[in-house]
């Protein structure tokens, strides 16, 4: 079932282990963030990373969890559509590009 309420934070490689914050926002009923990239930014080709803040949503839960965050970094090619959703328990994760 969709996770409501994930805070999910965008941000681009500076460098050097350096990150810039982009967006930020929490799922909705669906388990999305609609219009989570606001419309006037355009997302160059470079490393992305997302990060979901899970411990918070299974500690309202009242469900003990392994991971506290979960981080997904990845290689953008082009400005476009991207899907990146996430599979959860408390126990693991996985994920994917979607379309």
């Amino acid at each position: 079932m969709p996770a409501r309420g994930i805070r999910v934070t965008l941000q681009r490689s500076a460098g050097a282990d350096a990150w810039e914050d982009l967006a930020m926002g929490s799922t909705n009923a669906d388990g999305r963030i609609p219009d989570f990239v606001p419309h006037d930014m355009s997302l160059v080709a470079g490393l992305y990373r997302m990060r979901f803040d899970v411990a918070a949503y299974f500690s309202e839960h009242k469900t003990k969890a392994f991971y506290p965050y979960i981080e997904v970094v990845f290689d953008l090619a082009a400005n476009g559509h991207y899907h990146v959703p996430l599979l959860l328990s408390p126990w693991g994760f996985s994920t994917y590009r979607g379309s």
